[in-house]
């Protein structure tokens, strides 16, 4: 298994090692180096990855600021050379902590327990939602809560209940990367929640009282999906 991660340390020094200890491993993919709290959010409100290398003490905002700001929950390690951030460390329940200087050998204890609990995660754990970029941030959808998605040329359309959200991407993408249990293409320009149809009349099916209209190539497939009696 290999992580994506980000590094947030504004003593370049540190950060380098950081990054060597990274590279050394070959089990972590450094997407980005920060100097501070507020560049690293930026950046997170528009990329998801998998672990934070973070430091406590930086100028401006500090790394516990940083939590209480992300749109999501990473894994965290946190960097510093204070021991008496262990407690606030266990609240915020990140997943190691690791007291400057550390050393290669402690930089892969670490590791090992995001790994870990990445990997009982991804056997445990069924997904139930996705991530979109919209109006400069990622907003979280959970699957439920989404009725269809309507292509847009360059973009799509996620329809929910109570908004719509437009973002940059495709059809064929999004088809490839949401669940398949919960959605399905029944037109070129159109996938549906399979949880959200009211009714199917000869070649269009409605949602919440909006028409959306069935291809031929794919009403056998649609009609296969449903339990019908």
């Amino acid at each position: 298994m290999s992580l994506s991660c980000v590094i947030i340390e504004d003593l370049k020094v540190a950060a380098d090692y950081i990054n060597n200890c990274c590279k050394k491993s070959g089990l972590v993919e450094v997407r980005g180096i920060f100097p501070g709290v507020e560049p690293a959010l930026k950046f997170l409100n528009e990329e998801t990855v998998d672990l934070l290398f973070l430091d406590v003490e930086m100028p401006g905002a500090t790394g516990f600021d940083l939590l209480d700001n992300i749109a999501y929950h990473p894994s965290v390690i946190l960097t510093t050379s204070k021991e008496e951030y262990a407690y606030n460390a266990f609240q915020y329940k990140v997943s190691d902590f690791l007291k400057k200087p550390f050393t290669y050998q402690r930089f892969l204890e670490a590791l090992d327990k995001v790994l870990e609990k990445e990997s009982r995660k991804s056997a445990t754990e069924t997904v139930s939602h996705l991530f979109i970029k919209c109006e400069g941030k990622l907003i979280r959808l959970d699957y439920d809560d989404i009725l269809f998605i309507e292509s847009m040329g360059d973009y799509v359309r996620f329809v929910t209940n109570d908004k719509k959200y437009i973002t940059h991407n495709t059809l064929k993408n999004l088809e490839e990367k949401i669940s398949s249990d919960h959605f399905m293409k029944v037109h070129r320009s159109y996938i549906i929640n399979l949880r959200k149809i009211d009714d199917i009349r000869e070649n269009d099916l409605f949602i919440k009282g909006i028409e959306i209209p069935i291809s031929k190539a794919h009403k056998a497939d649609i009609l296969r999906k449903l339990t019908i009696l």
